[in-house]
């Protein structure tokens, strides 16, 4: 189901009420994970003897963008990176989110999750004593519906492609309590219909409920309100600097839903990404990528095409060799010894995941697309951190530098995907150009997803996104209610 506003059932709604209270779960509300300054003293005095990364009730109240290094504080600023022209090469500060401040799994798809899962639970359309939930993902938010089902007492399923890295997996083994829970799709990054395929022969089974991420629109809505207001406050703690432009790579298109706020507050572009390989918005294209959590080869039906400003493709090659380059010793070596790169910047690039790096290449080809100056900054995020990819650089080292990755290499890698940086494989979007990559949607949505054609062409229309966003109250006051009745405090 894709809607934004779920069907009650009393005896759904009595089940979970009763599930959460067993286990004395309190939920947050979607706005005080957009602001945690609203989250009570005494929860927050709490999660400094919670481990952020354990199956803990509390780590829900973490599930947002302002965690402070250590995870078990909250800082008035998002954690980011500012990236200068000693790393990009452009005049426009290229502003970062960090995602692996996020509890469980280091990534900030667990707040996609949350906002898929638990609006459902709170209105009584998910009953958790009878229900299973699907996690269709390419890595990140499956591990995320994995953790955020874990602790709200529901069993959680991963779907994935069976090339994705192993830490994925790793990771996952270590939080389902059936092997049965990890459903390997074939092929890799680029196999998303062959996802879809395996969902819709397990929605055969009642109990088994698909939070398809792509269609689901709490997943946009969880990021325009928390992940728009981040992005923001972020890039505004820098004086004199005005957003001219949210980057990220669409993905599941629930992350680029912040450039939607970020629009409408501060006029910024909106700029999609994609890989190189398989230019499906700007070339109606297919092809297969390593660039990992970025599936590709359709239009998500929470992707809001029409107010997106701008296309860009970045190459696996790129985002393969920078992660080589800001993780290998040798790689590290050069930026410190020839770039004079300081030892905290060089361990923060080791910290961008490959989604992460594709971000940071878009941002520099847009802001030097538009000629940006050293006061428009570009926002974008990574989604993940390094850790989710050790497991790569021996593989790209030997794809990419057979005879081992030395200062040579180093500085060829470089000066190729840094300095090198251009403006090809992207487009500045026309209605025409827009209408194209909407239209291309309908072969996924209406032919082979079974969406009507009525609701597939209301997202045409702006008035149709803004209507969306009425649904965020209702939902907290639903998660109000619902701890009400499990712990007795609606004062959330």
């Amino acid at each position: 189901m894709s809607s934004a506003s779920f069907p009650t059932d009393s005896v759904a709604l009595s089940n979970a009420v009763r599930r959460l209270r067993e286990l004395q779960v309190k939920l947050p509300q979607l706005a005080q994970l957009a602001d945690p300054s609203l989250i009570p003293p005494s929860i927050t005095a709490a999660l400094r003897e919670v481990d952020p990364d354990a199956p803990h009730a509390l780590n829900l109240w973490r599930v947002h963008w302002y965690n402070d290094a250590s995870r078990r504080g909250i800082q008035a600023v998002p954690a980011h990176l500012v990236l200068g022209p000693e790393v990009t090469g452009v005049a426009a500060p290229i502003v970062v989110l960090l995602g692996s401040r996020f509890p469980m799994i280091s990534a900030h798809k667990v707040l996609a999750a949350y906002g898929c899962l638990v609006p459902r639970l709170a209105s009584g359309e998910f009953d958790p004593t009878r229900h299973r939930a699907l996690w269709p993902s390419t890595g990140n938010y499956c591990r995320g519906g994995v953790a955020i089902s874990r602790i709200l007492g529901c069993r959680g399923v991963a779907i994935l492609p069976a090339g994705m890295s192993a830490e994925r997996f790793n990771w996952l083994k270590s939080w389902v309590t059936d092997d049965s829970d990890i459903v390997r799709t074939p092929g890799t990054e680029s196999n998303v219909k062959e996802i879809y395929d395996k969902c819709n022969e397990l929605r055969r089974d009642p109990a088994n409920v698909i939070l398809n991420q792509f269609a689901e629109y709490g997943n946009y809505l969880v990021h325009f309100q928390c992940t728009g207001r981040a992005a923001e406050q972020a890039a505004l703690s820098h004086p004199g600097l005005k957003i001219s432009a949210f980057v990220s790579a669409t993905g599941s298109a629930g992350t680029i839903g912040a450039g939607d706020y970020l629009k409408e507050q501060h006029g910024s572009r909106i700029v999609a990404v994609e890989a190189a390989e398989c230019p499906t918005l700007l070339a109606n294209g297919f092809g297969e990528h390593n660039i990992q959590g970025i599936g590709d080869k359709h239009i998500p039906l929470i992707h809001n095409v029409m107010n997106t400003d701008l296309v860009v493709a970045v190459s696996d090659h790129s985002t393969d060799g920078l992660h080589l380059l800001f993780n290998h010793p040798e790689g590290q070596r050069y930026l410190a010894e020839r770039r004079r790169f300081s030892p905290e910047l060089i361990a923060a690039l080791a910290g961008l995941g490959f989604s992460g790096i594709c971000n940071v290449l878009a941002a520099i080809k847009t802001a030097r697309y538009l000629r940006l100056g050293d006061d428009e900054a570009v926002v974008t995020v990574a989604t993940d951190s390094a850790a989710m990819y050790g497991s790569e650089l021996l593989k790209s080292e030997r794809r990419y530098f057979p005879s081992g990755f030395d200062q040579i290499a180093a500085a060829e890698t470089f000066g190729q995907h840094l300095l090198g940086v251009s403006t090809d494989s992207m487009a500045e979007l026309t209605l025409r150009d827009r209408d194209r990559i909407f239209n291309l949607g309908y072969f996924t949505w209406v032919e082979q997803q079974g969406i009507s054609l009525t609701d597939f062409e209301a997202r045409r229309s702006q008035r149709f996104w803004r209507g969306l966003r009425s649904n965020l109250p209702k939902w907290d006051a639903a998660i109000a209610a619902m701890n009400q009745w499990t712990t007795g405090d609606g004062a959330t």
